[in-house]
């Protein structure tokens, strides 16, 4: 059975940090991508950064140079550095897996399994 559960959102004033982080189990040996998406309210769920089974990584845009990613594989954890935190980076931020390796890193549709969320909100 596979498990996402994220850990580490909180409160913090703009030009705070915070790390989340993933514990996972169970995925499948051939998953391409692990990464983190953000939602909020009536919004679709946005890519953050997803780093793939070569090590790689990708980031939104609005993230780069702010936010790493990273994964111990000994611990089966996978962590979002948060730097440097404006108030828009507010919303819920998922862990996520999936197995496909064509098409965009970032689209939701494309995970296979995800997390239940932790909340992170960022007051100015």
């Amino acid at each position: 059975q596979v498990r996402l559960v994220e850990s580490g959102g909180d409160s913090v004033q703009s030009g705070g940090s915070l790390r989340l982080s993933c514990a996972v189990s169970g995925v499948p040996h051939d998953t391409y991508y692990m990464g983190w998406f953000r939602q909020i309210p009536r919004k679709l769920r946005e890519g953050v950064a997803v780093i793939n089974s070569d090590g790689h990584t990708h980031y939104a845009d609005s993230v780069a140079g702010r936010f790493i990613i990273s994964q111990d594989n000994a611990k089966n954890t996978l962590y979002l550095q948060m730097n440097r935190l404006r108030p828009e980076d507010t919303a819920m931020y998922y862990c996520a897996a999936r197995r496909l390796r064509l098409g965009s890193w970032s689209e939701y549709g494309l995970y296979n399994y995800w997390g239940q969320g932790t909340q992170v909100t960022v007051s100015s």
